[in-house]
């Protein structure tokens, strides 16, 4: 499946993203594939925090790439050190390449790449990727049935809550909060253990994967 997003200039990605995502045994897959484990683990993790309906394999080598059936995955996150140095493969394969770099203006080497900048904070990488799967995945869109989300399986959050929420994912202090809402700063203190209890969650990137893809937050007005 092919699905096409468009970013401005000043996001993270260099160009166009063409998002090919390789399906097995009904789930979609993707590769990252870099010598520094523990980024790949990072990357991994917010890969799947943002899409926990796909499967991502972490690869320390191209050798271990190619030896794992490179062609069942449609999607690539490579280091651009590995890209580099197998330059042919990934460029014929550019269009579900996208490379992994350090440097935030495009050099000749990356040009005909597609590029996505992880020297960032969490929460601005996470935001470039939460605006890839909005792109391209919103409420479950180009996603087969069975890995769409069930919106009936939702905890159920008050209308207090989902506006706490918002304003706290976008941002917003405890006391900017109660401010805007015009509510005591100890209510916004309860209404926030009451959403992140209700959810599971532990943090607000979490809370921001949460709200932005299930459709409460528009990816834009997060906070990078």
């Amino acid at each position: 499946m092919v699905f096409l997003a468009r970013f401005p200039e000043n996001d993270y990605f260099c160009t166009a993203i063409y998002i090919v995502i390789g399906m097995m045994n009904g789930k979609p897959r993707v590769a990252v594939v870099g010598n520094n484990t523990l980024a790949l683990i990072g990357l991994r993790h917010l890969l799947q925090s943002v899409m926990p309906m796909i499967e991502v394999d972490t690869l320390g080598s191209f050798a271990e790439l190619t030896a794992n059936n490179p062609d069942q995955y449609f999607h690539y996150f490579v280091s651009i050190e590995i890209m580099l140095s197998e330059r042919a493969f990934f460029l014929e394969r550019r269009r579900k390449t996208i490379v992994l770099t350090t440097a935030q203006t495009e050099t000749a080497q990356l040009s005909d790449f597609h590029c996505l900048y992880i020297n960032q904070p969490e929460q601005q990488l996470l935001r470039a990727l939460l605006q890839l799967e909005q792109h391209a995945h919103s409420g479950g869109r180009n996603l087969p049935p069975t890995v769409r989300d069930d919106s009936e399986q939702r905890p159920v959050l008050t209308r207090r809550e989902i506006e706490v929420m918002a304003l706290i994912v976008q941002g917003f202090i405890n006391k900017e909060v109660a401010d805007k809402l015009n509510i005591g700063l100890s209510t916004v203190i309860t209404h926030r253990k009451n959403i992140m209890e209700k959810l599971g969650l532990k943090s607000v990137s979490a809370l921001t994967i949460y709200a932005v893809t299930h459709g409460y937050v528009d990816v834009n007005l997060v906070k990078s």
